[in-house]
């Protein structure tokens, strides 16, 4: 198989898997603790006087 045609191979394939860690926590939940450790350290930043 040539380079050529691996790399049509792989782009025929949608969601080749990688071998990386797989997606079983939804989304949003992600996104809702992230935006709770950004709120925490702003909170933090203000009563330490550091903004």
């Amino acid at each position: 198989m040539t380079a050529l045609s691996a790399a049509a191979a792989a782009a025929a394939r949608p969601h080749a898997r990688t071998g990386g860690p797989k997606d079983e926590r939804p989304a949003h939940l992600e996104h809702v603790l992230g935006w709770t450790l950004v709120v925490v350290l702003a909170m933090l930043v203000t009563q330490l006087g550091l903004l």
